[in-house]
Formats: structure tokens, C-alpha cells, sequence
């Protein structure tokens, strides 16, 4: 990932959610069967993501952890309807040469302009695949003007309890928190999402705006973001601030470390029906040859 991506990609060069959906799931038949063949075992992201199947719009839009919706999986697609998300503006604080409160209109413009835009950048994560469309946070922090002194970077969700009706309730102290390390979120594979196949974020799924980190746990990647600091100290996440001893600021994906009351050894791909045989958990979700680096000196059993 030593370089970014361009886009030369206009709005109507993209596939059809169906064709490209089929066309994945052809492809992972012919791979299942040795036809597709070639492939290196060990897949760059870039590769990685050409090759991903990815799940269907009733997978990734009804089966959601959104507590701000309910604690219940389909919860947020059933109440999520009430979140009004235009106008929508993000504000970019701290160690910055440009703080300012950002209209998501003028951010995705700017993205536009300079071919910054990805569509159908599949990730895997949550044991789901996603075509994500976004621009990478970097260049949002970029546009910010990240100063030197800077080594976190912190989220906050929207708090509107009148339209987020989980807010009601104290599941978590509210407005909920997450931050990433600086060189974690100015990594290339760390996105900001506003779009699922070619089409706006679904409320569910953290519209307008929402974090994709495809090597850590789900819950780090924060939804709804209405504001992002930059700061010298490690800022608190909600998970961590809620029980610190299940859920660690780094929340890499580790297949080596159990949580305290589950072994997270092998997981189940969402979508693949109720028999669905369990996969070995990768390290880093598969994302390892692009992302360890960052880990090499930290011991990750320690820093969880």
C-alpha cells in the first residue's frame, strides 16, 4: 500500500450491484474449485479486494450493531429511519493548522475533484464483505493540516437521543468515543465511508459518514461522526471506558487472544445460511502483510 489509488471512474462507469454481485460469487465458485488458479496465497490488499465476495444489500443493511438504534441486530434498520443526516457537517479540532467545522458537501466535492473517491473498495470485516465507497481519512485529515505534535486521532458520534432512541438508555455513557493511533489512521486502508454499492449509506450502516477499519474489531469503526480531534495523548474510546478488561484501545483482530468469555479462534461468514461451516479468524482480519508493520515492537497480547 506504499501508494494511493486514483480513480478514473465517472458515476456511470459503475457495475450494476447484481452483475457485481453474481460476478463475485462466480468468481469464488471457480476459485472453490481450482479454476480460478494463479493466485498468490499471500494477496495484497489491492488483490485481496478484486477477489472478495462480497455479502448481498439485505445482508449488510439488516443484520447491524448500532446501539444508539437498540442493542438487538435489527434493530438499527428498523429505527434508524428517524437519524435526519442532511445537512451534515464534521468538526476537525486540535493539533491542526485548520480547525474548522467541515460541510460533508464541500468534503466530498474536494474528494471529487481530486480523484480521491473509491467505489466498490471491498473490505472484509464483521465476518461480512462490504463494496464501501469513500476517500481515505487521510486525506481528510490532510485537508485539515495534521501538525507534527500530533499522534491520536479521536471520533465522536452524533448525540441526538429525540431521533437515536438507544441514547435513552445508559448501554453506554453517550456520545460514544473511538480513537486510532496517528499512523493507523493515516494508513491507506483506513477509510471514511458515505456510500455501499454506488448508493448513499444506509442510516444503519452509520450514515452519513462513517470509519472503516477492516483489520480491527467492528465496533472501532464509529458511526455517524460528527467530530474529530487530533491530540498528543491517547483519547478514550467507549468500549475501553465500559470495561476496559474485554475491550483494549487497539482492538486488533487476534485470533491468538480469547476474549475473557469467548474464543474468537473461528468465525461464521454472515450470509452463508444457518449450517455455514466456521473459517479460522486471519490475524489482522487477512490484512497482515499491510498493516503489522505498525505492530512489530508491541506486545499484542499485552496492548489488545
Amino acid at each position: 500500500m506504499a501508494h494511493r489509488w486514483r480513480s478514473e471512474l465517472k458515476q456511470s462507469d459503475v457495475t450494476d450491484e447484481q452483475v457485481f454481485v453474481n460476478r463475485r460469487h462466480l468468481l469464488a465458485g471457480l476459485a472453490g474449485i481450482g479454476l480460478a488458479g494463479g493466485l498468490p496465497s499471500a494477496l495484497s490488499a489491492a488483490q485481496r479486494a478484486e477477489e472478495l465476495v462480497p455479502n448481498e444489500w439485505e445482508d449488510i443493511t439488516s443484520y447491524n450493531n448500532y446501539y444508539e438504534f437498540g442493542t438487538g441486530k435489527s434493530d438499527p434498520a428498523k429505527y434508524a429511519g428517524a437519524l435526519t443526516t442532511a445537512p451534515w457537517s464534521v468538526e476537525i479540532n486540535g493539533l491542526v493548522d485548520r480547525p474548522a467545522v467541515y460541510h460533508l458537501e464541500d468534503i466530498l466535492q474536494k474528494m471529487a475533484i481530486e480523484e480521491r473517491i473509491y467505489r466498490f473498495r471491498c473490505v472484509e470485516a464483521w465476518s461480512m464483505v462490504v463494496p464501501w465507497n469513500g476517500f481515505e481519512l487521510a486525506d481528510l485529515l490532510n485537508m485539515a493540516g495534521v501538525q507534527s505534535q500530533a499522534k491520536y486521532v479521536a471520533f465522536q458520534t452524533l448525540y441526538r437521543p429525540e431521533e437515536m432512541r438507544g441514547q435513552n438508555y445508559p448501554v453506554l455513557d453517550w456520545p460514544y468515543l473511538e480513537g486510532l493511533r496517528l499512523d493507523e489512521a493515516m494508513h491507506p486502508l483506513t477509510l471514511m465511508a458515505n456510500g455501499i454499492y454506488g448508493k448513499q449509506i444506509p442510516n444503519q450502516n452509520g450514515a452519513p459518514l462513517r470509519l472503516v477499519v477492516p483489520w480491527k474489531y467492528g465496533f472501532k469503526s464509529i458511526k455517524s461522526i460528527v467530530k474529530i480531534t487530533l491530540t498528543d495523548t491517547m483519547p478514550p474510546t467507549s468500549w475501553s471506558l465500559a470495561n476496559a478488561r474485554e475491550y483494549g484501545f487497539y482492538s486488533n483482530v487476534n485470533p491468538q487472544v480469547d476474549h475473557p468469555r469467548w474464543s474468537q479462534a473461528t468465525e461464521r461468514r454472515i450470509g452463508g445460511g444457518l449450517f455455514a461451516k466456521r473459517q479460522p479468524t486471519l490475524m489482522f482480519n487477512g490484512y497482515q502483510e499491510d498493516v503489522a508493520e505498525m505492530y512489530k515492537d508491541m506486545d499484542l497480547t499485552k496492548f489488545i
